[in-house]
């Protein structure tokens, strides 16, 4: 994520939500990924937050208002709307929000917004209420179709009591639609992906079940990955403990049966297709109704095979399509990594080590390996899953371009 951010320059406009607060954080996460953040603050905001908090964080001075004193040249919101890579507005309250659908430019940053041909995200916060009036909808929907961008506003107990819409979305999710909106590299554009995210829970009995430790983290990393260079993005997820960008098109399955029935109905119509998932390879043979009631003597637990996804894929590509597979190994990884790509008909290999202290299961990075139908393998060594997608999507990107012989 890094990468989308480095050298850019993000206005970050600060409206008069009570989550004006949680700025500090979006800014702090920005400026850490290399951004040059140029905060905003309007009236209102400047009651919730104290501009100095965001000062300190940035290293910039906050901007509150028109009359301030701007460049030698022009006048400052005119600057500011020209060096933008990016105009985040982040909490966008209802007002600020009808206020740019109106072409309302009453302070800085409505008059900002007016000016400035960077991408325009926001993030609104407010009231149940007040997002789902008909106004506010119909202000949202304006934008959109001037192409601003929207990310949230989730769900949850709100500042006045209540349960519903209107919360600003999570930080981590305000940082990946930003680096979409900031992303130059569409490489990936009118592409559909397909990807097979976290693991499978096979049911033994109404509490138990058979799974394994994933967290669809890898998963997530080729969704945000893929959208940010344009693609459109379907993801088929078993059970996960990571979100996925609002953009993609989600699929929630439990088992490999399911997984596999999802995916067979989906990948006809994918131009790609990543299995990220750790399926599950056998299932319980008998799934009992009632729960099995603990015994003090031993229990067998037979267990029947589960169907092999990536070679069912593999075994009925049409041509054109590039697959992408995974290998989980303990010894040997790039060899046996090899072994399955010509096994199942797979273009590209994932191969990563499981086990030990660097294992690619659970862990925010892996020891991997790429591995080709024509070439040596890739040898990564240990990476964050974010570089890994990135630098595979960046070699899907070159194979779509070059012409292929049929498969």
């Amino acid at each position: 994520m890094k990468r989308c951010f480095s050298g850019k320059t993000v206005v970050l406009g600060v409206t008069g939500s009570i989550a004006a607060y949680k700025a500090c954080e979006v800014a702090s996460r920005l400026v850490e990924c290399g951004a040059a953040v140029i905060p905003a603050l309007s009236e209102s905001a400047c009651k919730l937050i104290g501009p100095a908090t965001l000062e300190a964080i940035t290293g910039r001075r906050a901007i509150l208002g028109l009359w301030e004193p701007g460049t030698a040249s022009e006048m400052e919101h005119i600057a500011m709307a020209r060096q933008a890579d990016l105009f985040l507005v982040a909490p966008a309250t209802a007002n600020i929000i009808a206020k740019a659908a109106n072409g309302i430019a009453d302070d800085w940053i409505s008059t900002t917004l007016l000016a400035t041909r960077a991408p325009v995200l926001f993030a609104p916060a407010m009231n149940t209420n007040m997002y789902l009036h008909p106004a506010t909808r119909d202000n949202i929907a304006r934008l959109r179709r001037r192409g601003a961008l929207f990310v949230g506003p989730g769900r949850g107990r709100l500042a006045c009591g209540t349960e519903g819409e209107g919360r600003l979305i999570e930080t981590d999710v305000i940082l990946e639609a930003a680096a979409m909106a900031l992303n130059p590299h569409k490489d990936l554009f009118g592409r559909t992906i397909l990807i097979t995210s976290g693991a499978n829970h096979e049911p033994l009995d109404p509490v138990r079940y058979i799974g394994n430790r994933s967290t669809g983290r890898m998963g997530r990393a080729f969704a945000m990955a893929a959208l940010s260079r344009g693609a459109r993005v379907w993801v088929v997820r078993g059970p996960s403990t990571e979100p996925l960008p609002a953009a993609a098109q989600v699929t929630d399955v439990q088992t490999a049966r399911e997984m596999h029935d999802a995916v067979m109905e989906l990948v006809p119509r994918a131009d790609v297709f990543i299995a990220a998932a750790a399926v599950a390879d056998y299932r319980p043979e008998t799934t009992h109704l009632s729960k099995i009631k603990r015994s003090p003597d031993a229990f067998t637990l037979p267990l029947v095979p589960n169907p092999d996804i990536a070679a069912a894929v593999g075994g009925n590509r049409r041509p054109g399509q590039i697959l992408v597979g995974f290998a989980a190994e303990t010894e040997n990884v790039p060899a046996n990594g090899a072994a399955k790509l010509r096994a199942k008909n797979l273009d590209l290999l994932i191969a990563n080590r499981v086990g030990g202290a660097r294992s690619a299961i659970g862990s925010e990075d892996c020891e991997a390996w790429l591995v080709h139908r024509d070439r040596e393998p890739d040898a990564y060594g240990v990476i964050p899953k974010t570089v890994l997608a990135d630098r595979v999507l960046s070699e899907i990107a070159r194979m779509l371009s070059a012409p292929r012989p049929v498969a």
